[in-house]
């Protein structure tokens, strides 16, 4: 089994900034895509930023110029560093492992993480 654990969320000011961390846990072999997506209250869950094991970037238009994903393909891990965070940026991220390969498992499979908090409030 695979587990995704997020950290690096909480309170902040506007203009301030996060940096969110994930790290994929478990026997994998390798993961197609891993990704950050947010839901806000009354809100569906939507695309925040996505990079490919080639490390590809792609964002949502809210974000650019703001927001930078990468990873490291050594440890399972992918960041999401946060700048000039906005009020309309608070929501739950879920950390999204796509296309995970494990030992012993014929095909990929996509992984959520549990979620974490992320406030932008004075």
């Amino acid at each position: 089994q695979v587990q995704l654990v997020e950290s690096g969320g909480g309170l902040v000011q506007p203009g301030g900034s996060l940096r969110l961390s994930c790290a994929a846990s478990g026997r994998i072999f390798s993961i197609s895509t891993m990704g950050w997506y947010r839901q806000a209250p009354g809100k569906e869950r939507e695309l925040v930023a996505q990079i490919t094991s080639g490390r590809n970037p792609d964002y949502a238009d809210s974000v650019k110029g703001r927001f930078t994903i990468s990873r490291d393909n050594a440890k399972n891990t992918v960041y999401l560093q946060m700048n000039s965070l906005k009020p309309e940026d608070t929501a739950d991220y879920y950390c999204n492992a796509d296309g995970t390969r494990t030992y012993g498992s014929m095909w990929p499979r996509n992984y959520w993480g549990q979620g974490i908090q992320v406030t932008v409030s004075s």
